[in-house]
C-alpha cells in the first residue's frame, strides 16, 4: 500500500510539473468573468485603465510575445487590416507585450498599427489575465492569446490566438454572439 501510495504521490508531482513547464496552464479567466480591474502604460506613457476602457461594448486585448517578429506582426497586422470593420462593430483593440513604450511606440509606426500597445513591462496585465510565460532566454514573454469582453465581462477567449488570421476569428466570434442573442 505505501509504495502504491509512493507511486500516486511521484505520478502527481510529475504531471504537475510537466503542466507548468510548459505553459499549458487553464485559463486564469472564465467566460463571463469581469475583465481584471489593472492599469499600464501604452506606447506613448499614458496609463490605460483596461476596466475603464471596457465598461461599454467590445475590447479586444491580444497577448504577443514581442514586438516586431515575424508571427506578432502577422498578428498585429490582421487586426490592422480589418481595423476599420473592428471599429464598425465598436470593438476597442488593445495589444499588450513585455515590450517597453519605446519598442511598442516603434512597431506601431513601422506597421501602421492603429490601436494602442500595452508596454506590460511588469507583467501585471499577463498575470491578471493568467496568461503563461514563454521562456526567451534569459528572458519571458507572454504566450500568444486573445481576449474579447462585451460591456467588461469576457466573452471569448482563444487562448493559442491565431497570427494572420485573428481578426477574422474576433469578427466570427462577434457574428455567432449576435446570432445567439436574437
Amino acid at each position: 500500500m505505501r509504495t502504491f501510495l509512493s507511486i500516486l504521490v511521484l505520478c502527481a508531482s510529475a504531471l504537475a510539473f510537466s503542466v507548468c513547464a510548459s505553459g499549458q496552464e487553464a485559463p486564469k479567466l472564465k467566460l463571463g468573468d469581469p475583465i481584471p480591474s489593472v492599469a499600464v502604460k501604452d506606447q506613448d506613457g499614458a496609463l490605460v485603465n483596461l476596466a475603464e476602457e471596457s465598461k461599454s461594448g467590445y475590447m479586444l486585448v491580444f497577448f504577443y510575445p514581442r514586438a516586431l517578429t515575424r508571427g506578432c506582426t502577422a498578428q498585429a497586422c490582421s487586426l490592422r487590416d480589418a481595423y476599420e470593420e473592428l471599429k464598425a462593430k465598436g470593438v476597442k483593440v488593445f495589444g499588450a507585450s513585455t515590450d517597453a513604450p519605446e519598442k511598442q511606440k516603434e512597431f506601431i509606426t513601422v506597421n501602421n498599427l492603429p490601436y494602442r500597445l500595452l508596454a506590460d513591462t511588469d507583467k501585471k496585465v499577463i498575470e491578471a489575465f493568467g496568461v503563461p510565460l514563454m521562456n526567451l532566454g534569459n528572458d519571458s514573454a507572454a504566450s500568444r492569446q486573445a481576449y474579447l469582453f462585451k460591456d467588461g465581462k469576457l466573452v471569448w477567449m482563444d487562448p493559442k490566438a491565431s497570427t494572420t488570421k485573428q481578426a477574422e476569428d474576433v469578427l466570427n466570434t462577434i457574428a455567432n454572439l449576435a446570432q445567439t442573442a436574437q
